[in-house]
């Protein structure tokens, strides 16, 4: 019998042994091993395929290797988002022309460790800077701009301090943000102009959340509407960016925060609304240090439980033009919405920047029937009292201790 196709010999090409079972289990062997060679194979091709489309891909994305030569000229702003790569930062100055290649900003970063450091944010470059002069710059303190640090206490409008000295309000760092930097007050917005949006500019058109732009609706002094609906962090402000579009990124930025406290939650279950809520911990914030935070709002909730007047000097100095420590018996008796010597309940808007910590303390205040409060000791901590009788031993206290 013929056996051209070598289905009757065993592996080592002899004839077959032990009949037509045995036979078979060698053929279905043979083919199984067959079968696992091809399927390697194919395995091998695509991995290999793989790997060249993989970089084909990134030679498609860096392009070729051109580089300019200098410095640069003029300016450029460019934004870095979060999680990007040096890639992709190579891709975005590539494609404002910033340096000619992704490539040759690429191979200038190799070996800088600086570079993974960038944070998100606005960078002034310049158009046709080499490589090398491009991750320099961009890692540099100078490239940075508008970038703007918020922190508890702050106000949006400039205010005196008792010391004499002037403390700048976030409008105008804001503004001050939208220059483009190299000490010119190029494409800068003034503060004016700032102001004039945040008073003026519809709520829907700086993309307040409805239960915000209902709130401020009708507010007896619309230039302090905003206050207290930034939260403390970094704002990103694009250089050149008209007042609108600067109020409506750090508002998005803001409430995005807010959303990420849980301020919808901690208002429901304090009984408070959300803006009810932001009124009471700008408050506690501008009255006390972060370790009385619970216990002010604690006397805050006591006197509105039985509209009792709050009798806050934060909120008389939040109008007066000459602010001190203590105000007079002058000052207190002023006519208006934030004088809560002469009126009950919440100033109409918050007086201030709330910390989360504040928020959360005026959402959840330390457990007690305090009624007063004096900061009493030199580290700015308050003596708490239930009665009058012991509000004026604290205010003694205080006296003596020089506070």
């Amino acid at each position: 019998m013929n056996d051209d196709l070598g289905l009757f010999t065993d592996d080592a090409g002899d004839a077959p042994r032990g009949g037509r079972a045995a036979e078979r289990e060698r053929l279905h062997r043979r083919r199984r091993r067959r079968i696992v060679t091809a399927c390697s194979g194919i395995l091998v091709l695509l991995i290999v395929a793989g790997g060249a489309g993989y970089g084909v891909l990134q030679l498609l994305r860096l392009g070729s290797y051109e580089d300019y030569e200098g410095s640069g000229n003029g300016q450029v702003v460019v934004e870095i988002r979060p999680g990007e790569t040096t890639s992709a930062i190579a891709g975005t100055l590539s494609e404002r022309d910033v340096v000619a290649s992704a490539a040759a900003f690429i191979r200038a970063a190799e070996g800088n460790s600086e570079i993974k450091g960038i944070q998100p944010g606005f960078y002034l470059m310049r158009s046709e800077m080499s490589g090398e002069a491009a991750v320099e710059r961009i890692v540099s303190d100078e490239a940075r701009a508008g970038m703007v640090e918020v922190r508890g206490g702050m106000q949006l409008a400039d205010h005196n301090l008792p010391d004499g000295k002037v403390k700048e309000g976030i409008l105008t760092r804001l503004a001050a943000a939208t220059c483009t930097g190299d000490g010119s007050s190029q494409g800068c917005i003034s503060k004016e102009r700032l102001t004039r949006a945040a008073t003026e500019t519809p709520a829907a058109e700086l993309g307040l959340p409805e239960w915000a732009a209902d709130a401020i609706s009708d507010v007896p002094h619309p230039r302090r509407r905003l206050e207290g609906l930034l939260l403390p962090g970094i704002y990103h402000v694009q250089p050149n960016a008209d007042p609108v579009e600067v109020l409506r990124s750090v508002l998005s930025d803001s409430f995005d925060k807010l959303r990420a406290v849980g301020l919808s939650n901690l208002a429901s279950d304090s009984g408070h609304s959300r803006y009810e809520l932001l009124r009471i911990a700008s408050l506690v914030q501008s009255e006390g240090i972060t370790e009385d935070f619970g216990k002010v709002a604690r006397v805050i909730e006591n006197r509105l439980a039985i509209d009792m007047r709050l009798e806050l000097d934060s909120t008389i100095n939040y109008v007066v033009e000459d602010p001190q420590l203590y105000t007079d018996d002058e000052d207190r008796a002023k006519e208006g919405p934030y004088n809560t010597y002469n009126r009950t309940g919440l100033p109409p808007t918050p007086i201030s920047v709330p910390s989360t910590a504040a928020i959360k303390a005026a959402a959840n205040p330390a457990e007690g029937d305090w009624k007063y409060f004096v900061k009493c000791r030199q580290d700015g901590t308050s003596c708490f009292s239930k009665t009058f009788e012991q509000h004026k031993q604290a205010q003694q206290k205080a006296d003596r201790n020089g506070v």
